[in-house]
Formats: structure tokens, sequence, C-alpha cells
């Protein structure tokens, strides 16, 4: 960016987002730039989508599907180089379309005005900017479908910037070239992420299916996952090392009962994705009924695809679970946090979902959960050692997947001042 420079002249503006032009850029109300398309009874054409990362993308890419059944006889056209926004415009739900299509009546397409010459790829620059969007929160109102929605009516009176034909797609080039690069840095990050993430789990699952001593004697078990095991290892049933969903708060419990809520939502792989939820008990979901203590792990037994599982080394008085999580505590025999690194592992993980029952919704029952065999070493002082090379393993990958993200943080940074400081003419391409 430090290459560019701004342009020679300006003149004041004085407007909402930008305070001044360079010379021969225009700010003029969108109704002198777009009209709206309104063409219905398409509903033959394919189905598109607007997304806030993504843009313009077909229906297909979503993991939501077309429905045969659905009436789309009011679904807007849209046509390669239409704009269209949604109902989360604010969110960053708007894009520039390559493709012919229909999209959700919710949507507003627009296309340039008669008469004027304009580079669609330039709007859909700026109309995804940090800016444009926080500018847009003056025009939306009303609820529609939860959402704020940004009628054309109130679109039409705001203002965009309009450089000269040439200067919109110089810029629009330099954008393209730009965010192909960032994106695809970006790209290889997360594939680096992706790939450190999945040597987190091989790391554990070695660890606690074989130990750390690789030239150690092992024995065959009769379990498809696990074929063999130390010799002087343990292969028991989970309920020989662990006390399930001990504890519950009644439907006697004070309504004004503050707890913290863990629901399945919250909860990855990698743990909790966000502190408990604050909640008082006549407000909580009835499925808020499981009490987690210091030491427990929680494990998903519903949409058990999701390895959702958390440790909790020292738990609050009133945390509590979902009732969709198996509460999982140790006995004696096996350390805490050996456990949770046992039910993390890819062979307990691997026997959870095929015991699970159903498609949509595979669920596990307790009585299975609790008959999985587990390997254990029957020593504690073994257990510690693997705990402590599993947590040192751990902690370099986590070095590097950190780094990974703040250079992607960065680079989506960077990114957004660039287009912004491109875009409102404060840099010239």
């Amino acid at each position: 960016m430090s290459k560019l420079q701004p342009y020679t002249a300006y003149y004041p503006v004085q407007y909402d987002y930008v305070s001044q032009l360079p010379e021969g850029w225009q700010l003029l109300p969108n109704i002198a730039i777009f009209r709206e398309r309104i063409e219905r009874g398409h509903e033959n054409e394919e189905l598109l989508s607007v997304t806030i990362g993504r843009g313009v993308i077909k229906q297909s890419e979503l993991e939501k599907k077309d429905s045969s059944t659905l009436d789309k006889s009011k679904y807007l056209l849209l046509y390669p180089g239409d704009l269209v926004y949604s109902m989360r415009f604010r969110q960053g739900a708007s894009g520039y379309s390559i493709y012919k299509g229909i999209v959700s009546p919710a949507c507003t397409v627009l296309k340039p005005k008669r008469g004027v010459e304009i580079n669609p790829r330039f709007y859909y620059y700026l109309f995804r900017t940090g800016f444009y969007k926080n500018y847009v929160e003056r025009f939306a109102y009303g609820i529609a479908d939860g959402q704020i929605p940004l009628r054309y009516v109130d679109f039409k009176r705001m203002y965009s910037i309009v450089p000269p034909l040439e200067t919109q797609n110089a810029i629009v080039a330099y954008l393209d070239r730009k965010t192909q690069q960032i994106q695809e840095f970006i790209a290889k990050k997360e594939r680096l992420i992706e790939l450190l993430e999945e040597q987190k789990e091989r790391l554990i699952s070695n660890a606690i299916s074989r130990g750390i001593n690789q030239n150690i004697e092992l024995k065959k078990t009769d379990d498809i996952w696990l074929k063999e095991i130390p010799k002087h290892w343990e292969f028991k049933p989970l309920k020989r090392y662990v006390k399930l969903n001990q504890y519950s708060i009644t439907e006697k419990t004070k309504p004004n009962y503050l707890l913290k809520y863990v629901d399945i939502g919250n909860v990855t792989f990698n743990g909790l994705l966000n502190e408990p939820e604050e909640i008082t008990f006549e407000k909580a979901p009835s499925r808020a009924r499981r009490i987690v203590k210091s030491g427990d792990t929680i494990l998903s037994t519903v949409r058990t695809y999701l390895k959702a599982i958390a440790f909790f080394d020292i738990a609050d008085d009133n945390l509590i679970a979902s009732t969709g999580f198996a509460v999982l505590s140790p006995s004696k025999n096996i350390i805490p946090k050996y456990l949770k690194y046992l039910l993390s592992s890819s062979y307990f993980l691997h026997k959870v979902n095929f015991w699970a029952i159903g498609v949509n919704y595979p669920s596990i029952n307790n009585d299975r959960l609790m008959s999985i065999k587990v390997a254990v070493p029957s020593r504690i002082e073994e257990q510690k050692v693997i705990i402590e090379f599993i947590e040192i393993g751990l902690m370099n990958f986590e070095k590097t997947i950190s780094k990974a993200q703040t250079e992607i943080e960065k680079a989506k940074e960077y990114q957004e001042s660039l287009i912004t400081q491109i875009i409102t003419g404060q840099l010239k391409v």
C-alpha cells in the first residue's frame, strides 16, 4: 500500500463517510446511479443466494438445498453484472452477480440507470466496506424475518461515490488482483491451520492408544478401532472409570437462580467457543439441567458428528450443561485430564459415532456410551507422563496456529484498509 500515492488535487465534500474527493469524482444520490430491477415469473431459472462471505453464489453450493415445492413465482430475476443486496446488507450480504438466476423476493436487485456508465464491481467493493455498511444503518429500519431491511425507497436516498468510468475500471482491475492475492494467502493459512488441527488430533490419539514409548510390548484386543494396546494397559468399559450425569437441577430450583449455561452450539472439539451464558433458571431452556463440577468433561451425545467436548478443570458452582451432553466425572483410577484426552481420541469418537442412532441428529444412549471399551494405563504415574507429553506437543501446535490466525487477521485488516483508501480516493491506482 505504501507504493500508492494520493491524487494530485481534491475538493471538500463533508458528507457522512467522506470529507474530500479527488477532482473529477462525484458524490451522487443512488437514485441518479441505479434503478431497481423487478422481474418476476422466472421460476425455472437457477436459484441463487446472496451471502455475507462470498457474495452471490449458486444455492446448490450451500448446504441448504432447493426444494421442488418452493413457490418461486415471486422470486426476482438477476442478470450477470447486476448488483443485489439482502436484508442482511448491514452484515455484508451484498454482491455482484456473474450468473443469471433468481433470488429471494426479500432481496433488492440493482442495475445501472439508463445512460449512466459505471463498473458494477466498483460498487460491489464500495457496498462491502465497513464504512458503507455503517452508513446503511441510518437508512434501514423496520423488522422483517428478524432483520432490519433496507428498502429501495430508502437506498435511493443514500449517496455513493462516482469516479470517472476509466478510473472505476482501473480500481476494479487493481482490487480484483490484490484481493485475489490476499484471499490466496488467507486460504493457505487456513489450510495450514486445518492440517495442524489434524496433527493435534493425531498426537492425542497416538498417545492415548499406544502411550509414548514406541518400543513397548503390545497385546491384541477384540476391537476393530483399536487392535493393539500396550500389554500392561487395561481395556475395560468406560463405566469402570467414570460416573455419568451425577447431579442435576430440578424443577424446584428458584426462578431467579442465576446459572451459567453451556449449550451444544457453544462447544467444539477444542472446547468452549465463548464463556457460558448467564441466565436465570426461569428463562433458561428446559434442557439446562446437568450440573458440571471441577474435573468433569462434557461430551455431546446428540449430533455426535460435531465432536463437542469440553473439560472443566475448575468449574463455577452454578455451571449447568444441556441434557444433550453426557457429564463424565472421573473415578479415582483415572486423572481428570487424562479422561479429557481419552474422550478426544479418534478411536473413542469413532465408536461414539458408530453406535449413534439417527441420520440428521444421530445420538448415542447412556448405556451404549458407558459400555464403550477404552484403553487406560493402570498406573496413575504413567497417565501423568502421557498428559505432559500431549500438552507439550499441543503447546507447540497452538503457537503455530495462533501465529497463522494472527496473520489471517492482519491480512483481512490490510484488505479492508486497502479497499477503503482506494474506493474513497485516498490512494490512486
